[in-house]
């Protein structure tokens, strides 16, 4: 018997991910993103951001914001120094693999396309 899925849970998913799919889907934040993960745990400051994508400081900031509230980046702050970064366990990022993945699943049961894994 197929495994298929709810069209009505799929289409929550999306509703679900429509922040982090706007916040990442600009070409801007996926350098601002792909700097960031660069950086690794540690996080960068906005400055550095600036230097490594060229960016203005204002633009950069504008962009961490959008990224910050879509849950995709975050912020720790030492002192007066703030580190903007990417955590795996905290991240929207998830949803999407969860989305996609479903996506696939009812393409494949619904269309019985065999699987190209």
């Amino acid at each position: 018997m197929k495994n298929t899925l709810n069209l009505d849970i799929l289409a929550q998913e999306f509703e679900e991910c429509q922040e982090v799919l706007a916040a990442i889907g600009d070409k801007t934040r996926q350098s601002i993103i792909i700097t960031l993960i660069s950086a690794g745990c540690e996080g960068m400051r906005v400055g550095e951001i600036t230097k490594k994508t060229h960016l203005s400081r204002p633009a950069v900031s504008h962009h961490l914001k959008i990224l910050k509230d879509a849950k995709v980046v975050n912020l720790t702050r030492q002192g007066t120094m703030n580190y903007y970064f990417l955590d795996p366990t905290q991240s929207t990022i998830h949803l999407i693999k969860s989305l996609t993945e479903h996506i696939e699943e009812y393409m494949t049961d619904y269309w019985d396309v065999p699987n190209k894994t």
